[in-house]
């Protein structure tokens, strides 16, 4: 990985004057893009964040070996920005494990690349925070970018199955403005208590501490993230104020069979690696039967076979995931009862299968969408 700045040259973190004078040290916040080959997007996205009410300690750009020019274009345009050259596309999930651990703020944002902040966004997720020290993730409102009377995502929403979704995906604006808990938050547009994310983070392959599962690549890795979270006891909330304008799904593609593959591959890992033991043996035969449930749909109505691909791709990296298994489950603080009561009610497969049709087909009737903004089924 290299760093670079204005002409080239390396440079550090930001001082610590670029934060608001209204904010202490203890509010710092580095805020974190991902990019591949998406200069267009960071063109509108870095306009947006230099107009916070609450300035970042710092910006990192990790750049995932783009090769339309980004790279350039930060070092000539946004000199100020710490721009993380990686060596090759490693995916979202380990260019935000690279910039994290080249951050140094209490606090961690997470944002996607094609996205419009409003300039409070930041400032409200911090608020929503405060006075909760448990709290380790906060969620934005994300709003489609195309149609902004409607949330594409209010937090992540998960069942006593293991399906998560986008909480509040495709309902009017109105009806997100409500805050209140959430099982995690999306990662397109979130904000981490760094403290939490040290907690729950597991040794790479080289031993280097990982927030995201680096083999998931990309998709579900922020729904994983929660799991753990809650699992070490944390929490997360959803603040209705720090509201995000998202186009979503601008690198890999809405509805494509890799997207598919690595969806359905990263759902079986979440589960396996999880998902507490006896609740998950006495629930499986229910997982089972509402995964059974939606293929008919995938295959017959959506034509997908990537989604079966993904299953069986899951079976390769089994030995890993139970490996992480136990050192996740061994640290696990929070009981059943606590996870349980941060799930959302179980529904009836054809609701669920309903809610599932709806979604894709407001991804294919509108704006796309991100491996966060997704029925995640």
């Amino acid at each position: 990985m290299v760093e670079r700045g204005a002409g080239g040259q390396p440079v550090g973190p930001e001082p610590e004057a670029n934060l608001s004078p209204a904010f202490s040290p203890a509010d710092a916040v580095d805020l974190i893009i991902v990019n591949w080959n998406g200069r267009q997007h960071l063109e509108r996205c870095l306009p947006a964040l230099a107009a916070q009410r609450l300035a970042p300690a710092q910006i990192l750009v990790a750049d995932n070996a783009s090769s339309d020019g980004s790279q350039a274009w930060l070092r000539e345009t946004w000199p100020r920005v710490r721009l993380l050259e990686l060596e090759a596309n490693l995916g979202f999930a380990e260019a935000n494990n690279r910039a994290i651990r080249a951050s140094r703020s209490p606090w961690v944002a997470l944002l996607n690349n094609d996205t419009l902040p409003e300039p409070g966004w930041l400032e409200a997720l911090l608020d929503a925070a405060r006075g909760q020290p448990r709290v380790g993730s906060v969620a934005s409102c994300m709003l489609f970018l195309e149609d902004p009377g409607m949330v594409q995502s209010a937090g992540i929403a998960l069942d006593p199955t293991g399906i998560a979704w986008d909480r509040l995906g495709g309902a009017a604006a109105d009806r997100g403005a409500v805050p209140g808990g959430v099982f995690g938050a999306s990662a397109g547009a979130a904000l981490y208590r760094r403290a939490a994310l040290e907690d729950v983070a597991e040794p790479d392959a080289e031993g280097r501490p990982s927030v995201f599962d680096p083999d998931f690549f990309m998709y579900l890795e922020d729904v994983d993230l929660a799991w753990r979270l809650r699992l070490r006891g944390w929490t997360s909330v959803y603040a209705p104020e720090a509201r995000v304008l998202h186009q979503g799904s601008a690198s890999s593609g809405e509805g494509s069979p890799f997207k598919n593959r690595l969806l359905a591959r990263n759902k079986v890992w979440t589960l396996v690696k999880d998902y507490p033991g006896r609740p998950f043996l006495l629930r499986l035969p229910l997982i089972l039967a509402y995964d059974l449930a939606s293929a008919p749909y995938r295959l017959i109505v959506q034509g997908q076979t990537a989604a079966f691909a993904g299953r069986l791709a899951a079976l390769s990296g089994l030995g890993a995931a139970l490996a992480k298994r136990r050192r996740i489950q061994a640290r696990r603080r929070a009981t059943w009862s606590e996870l349980r009561a941060a799930m959302s009610p179980l529904e009836a497969p054809w609701a669920v299968l309903a809610r599932y049709a709806h979604l894709s087909g407001r991804r294919e009737a509108g704006p796309a969408r991100s491996g966060s903004g997704e029925p995640r089924a």
